[in-house]
């Protein structure tokens, strides 16, 4: 539908929604919003509420793994349904200040002395929450400790950030984060790091920290080799949930950040987003809008649009959050519905010179949520034209992007901030979390657990055992060449397609592996 311009300012005013207690507003009126709609979604939405508010008082949440889910227990302690459980937050955020406080004035170092790195070891929510703070709230000019990170099982990856930290990994603290314990990703990560350190003379249980939950096989491990600290995490606190934990408290500790203003922010937006008045409740906003353009039934990807540099990474990190929690092939009653919302995104206005011309003239299979954020920077301002600055220009190209779109029927959505400081970090991540809530609850699903992750860990661990095997067969036959139907007989296996890409991948890696294909067929052997 075309608008006026007198059309669109109308519906601005109606409903563009400001929360000015926590800096931020929503603007929906780029949406098919109406008022029937927004009736129609009442009853739905107050059961919804309840949802929450059961959540937060401490129901089974998660049913298919009987457990409570408390990250918003993380912000205000007061909520926790035992005395017990709030103790351990406060207990554990004081206990953060007082490491992070003692490695800033050196009073805990590395063998080089004052630690000048931390190198995180993580995975998914034990990675990209504190990669996106880090990005988010960063300044080299400021940090009171460089950030790196190991977030893939990829050894190039690994190798090049080893390079980077160089003769200081005498003075980098190692931070190594698995809820489980046993994430393998995770662990290959710290085994690398750790035959760094003690390829370089340094005592890697002397520069280590855990965070994970009590008595898994990491904490076991940090207790056992005398790491410098273990930090807990609780089994009612998801990773794709856990930034304001220890997984992203003490990092952004580290890194100098407020953490309690990063608290601060995702308490009061929560409590402004417990509101049973929808108008009033900016989640529920975000939640409507969500299902409004998807009809209920993801036939609409969400674009991120951040116009800010610092906020680069909430997209990616807005990824997992979003397409972890709400994926799911059955609804809570068992029935498959196959729901989600697909996250994708970059950052403006470097948009304008990459897809911006697909999202405005080619499928209209999305929405776009657009991050204005208001304040420039904290540097002197320099014109670029008589009274424009490269952050006017910034605005305009998120004006005239927002406008191109919605004038050839693209919807889009408006998150506005005064700046990226540590209490809108924090609220912004409350935000969206309440948002995921209060949309699962709307399409009836468990946002909270996660079966097709598990799969693949599942499979990835089958590929390991076969590719054990497949060596097995092939030093039994040492001096053949064999092709990949004999191997996978020899096996006892029938996964061929992973018989030759593990043949493959082996022979590549000059693990003792040749490849020959003369015969016009390729055969493997061992050298």
């Amino acid at each position: 539908m075309k608008y006026t311009k007198e059309q669109k300012w109308e519906r601005f005013q109606k409903y563009n929604f400001e929360f000015p207690s926590i800096g931020l507003a929503v603007d929906v009126s780029r949406m098919s919003v109406d008022d029937a709609f927004f009736d129609k979604l009442e009853p739905q939405l107050q059961k919804a509420y309840a949802s929450m508010t059961a959540l937060e008082g401490g129901a089974i949440a998660n049913p298919d793994e009987n457990r409570m889910v408390g990250h918003y227990w993380l912000r205000k302690p007061e909520l926790s349904p035992t005395p017990d459980i709030r103790v351990e937050i406060q207990d554990n955020l004081k206990n953060m200040l007082d490491f992070a406080a003692k490695v800033h004035a050196g009073q805990i170092g590395g063998a080089g002395g004052k630690f000048k790195n931390f190198l995180l070891i993580g995975i998914g929510g034990s990675a990209l929450g504190p990669q996106f703070v880090a990005n988010a709230l960063g300044d080299p000019r400021t940090d009171k400790i460089k950030p790196f990170f190991f977030d893939n099982t990829d050894p190039d990856g690994m190798d090049r950030v080893l390079a980077a930290l160089g003769k200081e990994l005498n003075q980098t603290l190692c931070v190594v984060v698995s809820k489980s314990g046993g994430t393998k990703e995770t662990r290959n990560g710290m085994l690398i790091a750790k035959h760094a350190y003690e390829a370089s003379g340094l005592d890697f249980g002397k520069h280590a920290v855990a965070i994970t939950m009590k008595d898994s096989d990491l904490d076991k491990l940090a207790k056992t080799d005398n790491w410098v600290k273990r930090f807990p995490m609780w089994d009612w606190v998801g990773g794709r949930t856990s930034e304001l934990s220890a997984v992203g408290l003490l990092p952004a500790a580290l890194q100098g950040f407020d953490v309690k203003k990063i608290l601060e922010g995702a308490a009061a937006t929560d409590e402004l987003t417990r509101s049973t008045q929808t108008k009033k409740n900016p989640a529920a906003l975000l939640s409507l809008a969500w299902f409004l353009s998807g009809n209920g039934k993801v036939t609409k990807n969400m674009v991120v649009l951040p116009y800010k540099d610092r906020l680069e990474l909430f997209s990616k990190y807005l990824q997992q959050l979003v397409m972890e929690s709400l994926g799911k092939a059955l609804n809570l009653d068992g029935k498959l519905v196959n729901q989600g919302i697909t996250v994708l995104g970059n950052k403006g206005a470097t948009d304008q010179h990459s897809y911006i011309q697909q999202l405005r003239d080619g499928l209209n299979d999305f929405f776009a949520v657009f991050i204005e954020v208001l304040k420039e920077g904290s540097g002197k301002t320099i014109f670029v034209e008589p009274d424009i600055t490269s952050g006017d220009y910034l605005m305009g190209f998120y004006l005239g992007t927002r406008e191109a779109l919605f004038d050839n029927d693209r919807e889009s959505i408006t998150i506005t901030v005064s700046e990226p400081s540590a209490y809108t970090v924090g609220s912004l991540i409350a935000l969206f979390e309440r948002a995921v809530g209060l949309y699962a609850s709307l399409v009836n699903i468990n946002a909270y657990h996660q079966p097709g992750v598990e799969a693949g860990k599942k499979a990835a661990s089958d590929v390991m055992q076969l590719q054990k095997l497949i060596l097995k067969a092939l030093t039994e036959n040492k001096g053949k060449l064999l092709t990949v139907d004999e191997i996978g007989k020899l096996t006892g296996k029938t996964e061929n397609e992973w018989v030759y890409k593990i043949c493959l991948h082996l022979s590549a890696n000059q693990r003792g592996i040749s490849q020959n294909r003369d015969s016009g067929q390729v055969k493997f052997g061992l050298v």
